[in-house]
């Protein structure tokens, strides 16, 4: 019996020249002379997936002249297109006098598929220009194209056609539209055409509510919801997947499980978005146990299934349970992707595990991922948290196409790691790329300009800050005030807090104010700041008093930090915690009132904190006292410190009471639990280069000169009556090398570095990472006496300005 497909037409006027062995045309005998055009879509369909045979039929429908037939041509390309030869389909079409709607929508389908979305744009134009007709179909293609190029201009001219052709309540354009305009978050206008839809199909309401959901309009797309069940529309998964999403922007659990609830009496319980999403919503609700079972209940899961969960564990806190899901994953032998390794690389900085983040990239590469620019910032993240720099820096460099979240990693690790010089080198850097820095990167850098003390770089990035519109949100304007305040700027800290919004006014805003003043001494500046807090109806926090006490105790206003901390539980219900307690230990301290101090830490109502008998330590050492010195630090190293100040200030009290014995007793202690002493630096920034200095250093190329003028300094201080303060080098050495130690001092060789490099009359600028000791505070004063200079010093805690012989702290720090 011959074939069905054994087809005999009248002979043709011309045989295609070649016919591949593996063709379907191959094996029969077939004949295709002036059959209709119906026949030749017929055969078109049959052989869609052999493009030799395609061609063979394409050449008897071009011997036969019948090419241009509209229905005959719309198939052809769509055949040529789902063969994946658009180019062959764009011919068809070209050749085309007068091509109609369907086949212009069948060449648009083939540039979506091909993510081709320029060419699919250019053509939507050029049927414009030849005022070919465009339907509904053309203008739903063209407006994806816009949505996925991001181009709202031609996207709304394409939206301008359909109204003037009257074509805009089409279903499936109207649901185009409105995800267009919600995606550019035109949530009036996409309103506005999905209310004049006569006719609503679950595609139209699930277009308007996702649209409110991703616009975080989670109230109305709750209210829209709610409609659309009185309008008798059944919600299929997708509705359910924005609902959910909703729930978990709102935050509220109860209202989640009562959707979920409403989804199985859907009968969705085995549908894998809806599941899938269900997880992540518990997951970032905080539910992780109820996460876990909705994972568990799922028949069939996919890689977004696994990556909801492991992210979810991770997010939770719960590391190690995502790494045993990652396992299961793998026996599994389920297909990975980065997302899967990203969650758990930020598992792993977020409890800075270097060990586990190294396993993870090593599986990285045994499983072939290419070096991504997500996989590369998260690695950069994972070892910046881990001090890790080197490896961070490495895989940093290695990483392409890198974009602001990696530059923003590496500089935040950098500043974050003590490298703050680096990190402004590397924003050169970044800025040389062209790479246009967020919010995120500016504000770390501030931070570093902070910490290095360097005003010229500051003043830099707040006026960029300024000409991007970075300037005025909460967190950019704490920052300045942090960075000015460090800087020595004080006055520029108040301006930046007198030209923000009044409603950008936040505690937090506040805080880092009257932090800036106590750092600078300036009491009672911090509690006018108070004051006119508490009058604009900001209600102070934990965090406040702790900067008021902070500020009271660098004035040595102690009866006003007394009447403070009793008020903040009396006036204003903050519990007295742990910091609090330590910084009013500090404060009673600091002003020789020990035993006051002593019995405060005994009457703690919690155990005493390593930071209370550490403020109570340093008082011992300012006032000799060293019995209770002696006593407060053997509590200290039975709660098991490593702290290496604990035990330069024991050795400091020993030493100030000429026990070398002692002092040497707690050195080799301290060598034992292999704690090193912080060495002492200081730095100076000239130009736009930072100069460090260390004690007894003598490595800097302009040495020689710094040399001299201390010399010249140490003539003119002691002509003028000072006189060295021996007992601040504690150590069991003759007087002579006492004083020449004293005059090897950082901050001296950076004053003197600076008197060499700066002009006249000009302030100097110093940073020291320690206290000033007494004898460098003192020679300090008589020092800008002499040289008529101003001369701030950022110490550890503090500030001190000295000017004319006098210091802004008073002699009180």
């Amino acid at each position: 019996m011959p074939s069905p497909f054994f087809l005999v037409f009248r002979l043709p006027r011309k045989i295609p020249s070649r016919v591949s062995s593996s063709s379907p045309f191959s094996s029969r005998s077939f004949s295709l002379g002036d059959a209709p055009a119906g026949r030749f879509s017929s055969l078109l369909r049959e052989f869609s997936k052999d493009v030799v045979g395609v061609k063979s039929v394409h050449a008897q429908i071009v011997v036969n002249d019948i090419g241009s037939e509209q229905r005959l041509a719309t198939v052809l390309v769509s055949v040529y297109r789902d063969l994946g030869r658009l180019e062959y389909a764009r011919k068809v079409f070209d050749q085309i006098p007068h091509p109609e709607a369907p086949i212009c929508a069948a060449v648009l389908v083939g540039y979506l598929r091909r993510e081709l979305y320029d060419e699919a744009l250019a053509f939507f134009e050029l049927m414009r220009s030849r005022d070919l007709e465009i339907d509904g179909r053309a203008c739903n293609f063209a407006l994806k194209a816009c949505s996925m190029v991001s181009d709202y201009e031609r996207g709304m001219d394409v939206i301008n056609i359909a109204v003037n052709k009257g074509i805009q309540r089409n279903q499936f354009l109207a649901s185009s539209m409105v995800n267009f305009l919600m995606n550019f978050g035109k949530v009036k206008e996409a309103r506005m055409i999905f209310d004049g839809l006569r006719v609503r199909d679950v595609v139209c309401w699930n277009s308007i509510i996702g649209g409110y959901v991703q616009a975080r309009k989670f109230n109305d797309a709750f209210v829209l919801f709610f409609e659309m069940c009185k309008y008798g529309v059944r919600p299929n998964p997708v509705t359910m997947a924005s609902m959910i999403q909703a729930c978990e922007g709102v935050g509220n659990l109860d209202l989640g499980k009562s959707v979920h609830g409403f989804v199985l009496c859907l009968e969705m319980g085995d549908d894998v978005l809806v599941l899938t999403s269900l997880v992540n919503m518990y997951a970032k609700l905080g539910d992780v146990v109820n996460a876990r079972r909705v994972f568990d209940s799922m028949t069939t899961r996919n890689l977004v299934s696994w990556n909801a969960m492991i992210s979810g564990y991770v997010q939770n806190g719960f590391v190690h349970e995502g790494f045993e899901l990652f396992s299961q994953l793998l026996k599994n032998c389920c297909r990975l992707d980065s997302g899967t390794v990203v969650s758990l690389l930020h598992g792993c900085a977020l409890t800075a595990n270097f060990e586990s983040g190294k396993m993870l990239h090593g599986f990285i590469y045994r499983a072939g991922f290419e070096l991504d620019v997500i996989l590369g910032t998260a690695l950069v993240d994972l070892y910046s948290k881990c001090g890790a720099l080197s490896w961070a820096l490495s895989v940093f460099s290695r990483t392409p196409n890198k974009n602001v979240i990696t530059w923003t990693a590496m500089l935040v690790g950098l500043a974050q790691n003590g490298h703050a010089e680096e990190a402004l080198w590397l924003f050169s850097d970044m800025q040389q790329e062209g790479v246009a820095a967020n919010s995120i990167t500016l504000v770390s850098l501030v931070h570093s300009c902070a910490h290095l003390g360097s005003l010229k770089k500051g003043k830099s990035i707040h006026a960029y800050l300024l000409r991007n519109g970075y300037a005025l949100s909460v967190v950019n304007m704490t920052a300045l005030i942090d960075m000015y305040a460090k800087c020595g700027k004080v006055e520029h800290a108040d301006r930046v807090i007198h030209y923000s919004p009044v409603s950008e006014k936040d505690v937090v805003l506040w805080n880092s104010l009257i932090g800036s003043y106590g750092m600078h001494g300036f009491g009672d500046r911090a509690l006018a700041a108070f004051h006119q807090m508490k009058e604009e109806g900001v209600s102070p926090n934990e965090s406040t008093f702790v900067s008021l006490l902070t500020a009271c105790n660098h004035s040595g206003m102690v009866e006003e930090g007394v009447a403070l901390f009793h008020s903040m539980q009396n006036d204003h219900k903050i519990r007295q915690s742990e910091k609090l307690y330590a910084c009013f230990v500090d404060l009673l301290s600091r002003a020789g009132r020990l035993k006051e101090a002593e019995a405060l830490v005994e009457e703690m109502p919690f155990n005493s904190s390593s930071a209370s008998l550490e403020a109570l330590l340093n008082g011992c050492r300012t006032h000799k006292n060293v019995d209770l010195g002696v006593k407060t630090a053997d509590k200290l190293l039975c709660l098991g410190v490593a702290n290496p100040g604990v035990y330069v200030v024991l050795s400091n009290i020993y030493a100030v009471a000429r026990q070398w014995n002692k002092v040497d007793h707690v050195r080799q202690l301290m060598r034992q639990c292999g704690l090193k002493k912080t060495p002492g630096y200081s730095l100076i920034e000239i130009g736009n280069q930072l100069h460090t200095f260390l004690a007894g250093d003598s490595s800097h190329p302009q040495q020689p000169e710094i040399d001299e003028i201390v010399d010249n300094l140490k003539t003119e201080v002691e002509a003028s009556g000072y006189v060295p303060d021996t007992s601040c080098i504690l150590r069991d050495v003759d007087e002579s090398v006492k004083v020449k130690l004293l005059w090897g001092h950082s901050e001296r060789l950076a004053v003197a570095f600076g008197l060499f490099c700066t002009p006249a009359g000009s302030l100097i600028r110093i940073i020291k990472n320690l206290r000033v000791c007494n004898d460098c505070h003192n020679v300090t004063k008589y020092i800008s006496k002499i040289v008529q200079r101003e001369i701030v010093v950022r110490a550890a805690n503090r500030f001190h300005q000295f000017k004319n012989g006098k210091c802004s702290c008073n002699d009180y720090w």
